[in-house]
């Protein structure tokens, strides 16, 4: 790495996490705003609103690293061509293609440091977040929130709930009963759960254990009336989530659904995003070059920096947009997950070779 190389590198970092800061204390403080709604609610109080921001930042953190990367990349290169910068670095043999080779591999670490939040700290922290609040609003009901589901207590019930379907209804959900001795005495699995209001739910294809020091006998029912205080509004915070899960663990679940027969286009459609996320650092910085090389040195910063959040704001509708059309017409989650960067980077290429030309 010569010194030009390096020094382009250095100053991209620096402007991507100042803008990665900037924007996660806006995004933090918006999300503090929010929740202070439930202040108040059990025992959730200022304290337990700020571990629940705190924690939650790695997930934010993540998701803003390709605008970071647009914002940061604007300003720095905008400010190396007001300073002539950029025009001395051609001067001394550094060719456009050596500007963008370097950016690319700043690039190339914001990409790592992004996986290694995504992979290992998002996920972790994201789920400990969700449990803070829910045991401050709800306490004493939720025991443990895993990665493939949500442990809950009621008096002597221990419950497991696999999957919250779109409606409000549970689906995989095990209930299991034991006497004051802790000793297990009956087993349901239901394959749903519907909420019936009144604190009852109707449980869907049953399959019942009841077990004693005698004998095991085992029955099915076709729906029974499961009296609980368990609210779904607890339950749609907590149940399997996959902004909770890594990308090998969306990866295993999507089998568990696969092998159960039950619908797993959401979560494909969430680890193909895990999988181009990082890939959009460097779609988002190669957009970044052709309009600053492009655009006369007179552009203050301000112009950069909204051009910089159109673009983001643009790329990031799409990817939504698309996202869903894929969820509702059951599309290709890989297609769905790549085509919005795909068209990004064709037009950022496009728009580069005609700055050369």
């Amino acid at each position: 790495m010569n010194v030009l190389t390096g020094y382009i590198v250095r100053e991209i970092l620096k402007g991507s996490f100042v803008a990665a800061i900037l924007l996660l204390t806006l995004f933090n403080l918006f999300t503090f705003s929010d929740q202070l709604k439930d202040l108040g609610k059990g025992h959730y109080g200022l304290k337990e609103i700020f571990y629940y921001v705190a924690l939650g930042s790695p997930s934010v953190f993540y998701e803003l690293m390709p605008a970071s990367a647009l914002l940061g990349s604007l300003f720095i290169l905008g400010a190396m061509g007001n300073n002539r910068e950029l025009i001395a670095m051609r001067a001394a043999g550094l060719s456009i293609l050596g500007i963008i080779r370097s950016v690319m591999l700043a690039g190339a670490i914001l990409v790592i440091i992004s996986i290694l939040v995504g992979e290992f700290l998002a996920p972790a922290a994201e789920r400990t977040a969700q449990m803070i609040k829910v045991a401050a609003v709800d306490e004493g009901k939720v025991i443990m929130s895993v990665k493939y589901g949500l442990w809950l207590r009621e008096g002597n019930k221990f419950i497991n709930v696999r999957k919250i379907e779109d409606d409000g209804s549970l689906a995989d959900i095990s209930i299991y009963e034991l006497d004051d001795r802790r000793h297990l005495r009956h087993s349901i699995h239901a394959e749903k759960a519907v909420f019936q209001g009144n604190e009852q739910w109707k449980l869907e294809k049953i399959e019942q254990s009841d077990i004693s020091i005698e004998q095991m006998t085992a029955s099915k029912q076709s729906e029974q009336i499961w009296q609980s205080t368990v609210a779904p509004d607890l339950l749609e915070i907590v149940v399997v989530n996959p902004n909770n899960l890594s990308m090998y663990d969306l990866a295993m679940y999507i089998e568990y659904l696969k092998d159960n027969h039950q619908k797993s286009h959401e979560f494909e459609l969430a680890f193909w995003g895990r999988v181009v996320n990082p890939l959009v650092v460097f779609v988002m910085l190669l957009v970044s070059a052709p309009f600053v090389i492009g655009v006369k040195r007179g552009v203050n910063v301000g112009a950069r920096m909204m051009i910089g959040v159109v673009i983001g704001m643009v790329f990031n509708i799409i990817d939504k947009i698309v996202g869903h059309i894929g969820l509702i017409y059951d599309l290709n989650p890989p297609l769905m997950a790549v085509a919005p960067s795909l068209i990004v980077l064709v037009a950022a290429l496009y728009a580069l070779n005609r700055v050369q030309e």
